[in-house]
């Protein structure tokens, strides 16, 4: 892939990093990663009150990442593309060898 423009990067910063510079919102994509949830579910899945988890599902909905079905009696929410998933894996793994890194660093002076 070529290098991103200047205005490619600030809307990639805008609209995705946004999205992933919250710890909650991160584990709500996680949760919505094993299947489409309304809000009452991710709540009671990741034990949070019901107007955070609205309020960051607004967020990642804004920005693309999370689409709205709505059922019966609920709005349903899913990811528009499991490539955030995958995307937020990789940096987990960047993390921890980073983090390996460092630790054996300070062993090595220690």
């Amino acid at each position: 892939m070529a290098k991103p423009l200047p205005h490619e990067l600030q809307v990639l910063h805008a609209e995705i990093c946004a999205a992933l510079a919250d710890p909650t919102r991160i584990a709500i994509l996680y949760e919505l990663a094993d299947g489409p949830r309304n809000v009452g579910q991710v709540v009671a899945a990741l034990e949070l009150n019901q107007t955070t988890v609205s309020r960051h599902l607004r967020f990642l909905r804004d920005r693309g990442m999370v689409a709205t079905e709505r059922s019966v009696a609920n709005v349903v929410y899913s990811l528009t593309d499991q490539r955030v998933i995958q995307a937020l894996d990789l940096m987990r793994a960047v993390l921890a060898d980073v983090l390996a890194r460092r630790q054996a660093l300070m062993q090595a002076v220690g």
